[in-house]
């Protein structure tokens, strides 16, 4: 399973988003590939935000909760940040988030991705460009909604998953691997 072909992991992996896009594209006819692209990379970065709001020394109790001989409890707590109880409850919520988002053209490169426009509680002052981005209404935020519900439906477990064990270019792995799919292969677009 691992030892897949690259390129053949890659066609499975597009194959999944496209199918992703087509279904969309019933409900969203401006559903493209850029949108379901940023959806992926927006889910992480929202997930990652919200980890690193949680205070590290958290922990939930988690285990059989089962008795010992001696009469004792076998449970052992885990950071609650990281923890799949958690990252379940963080990724019901993260769609939500997508209405953050807007089309944003670079105006140098005339590059179009879609960004964050709307700054969190910790940016405090730091505001983005707003004549660099194109605000195309409900509309825009819906599609890139669907596309992190798809994503998050179909592969929910994978997320939680990842999340609970990863901290480093869970980008990556998410969105170029989904579920281990295409180990190997780096992420081509530039960070939002």
């Amino acid at each position: 399973m691992f030892n897949q072909n690259p390129q053949r992991c890659l066609r499975g992996l597009k194959s999944e988003f496209t199918d992703i896009a087509h279904r969309a594209e019933k409900l969203f006819p401006i559903l493209t590939h850029l949108t379901v692209e940023t959806a992926c990379r927006a889910i992480v970065d929202e997930l990652n935000y919200s980890i690193s709001q949680i205070d590290p020394k958290k922990t939930i109790n988690m285990g059989a909760f089962r008795l010992k001989p001696d009469g004792s409890l076998t449970d052992k707590k885990v950071p609650l940040a990281r923890s799949e109880t958690n990252l379940s409850e963080l990724l019901d919520g993260v769609c939500g988030s997508m209405s953050d988002y807007a089309l944003h053209v670079d105006p140098d490169t005339k590059k179009k991705q879609y960004k964050r426009f709307a700054p969190r509680s910790s940016d405090a002052g730091d505001f983005p460009d707003f004549n660099n981005f194109k605000f195309d209404g409900p509309e825009g935020s819906n599609a890139l909604q669907f596309a992190c519900e798809s994503i998050v439906e179909e592969f929910e477990d994978d997320i939680i998953s990842l999340f609970a064990k990863e901290t480093d270019h869970v980008v990556d792995k998410l969105c170029n691997e989904v579920s281990d799919h295409c180990k190997g292969t780096k992420f081509q677009s530039d960070e939002l």
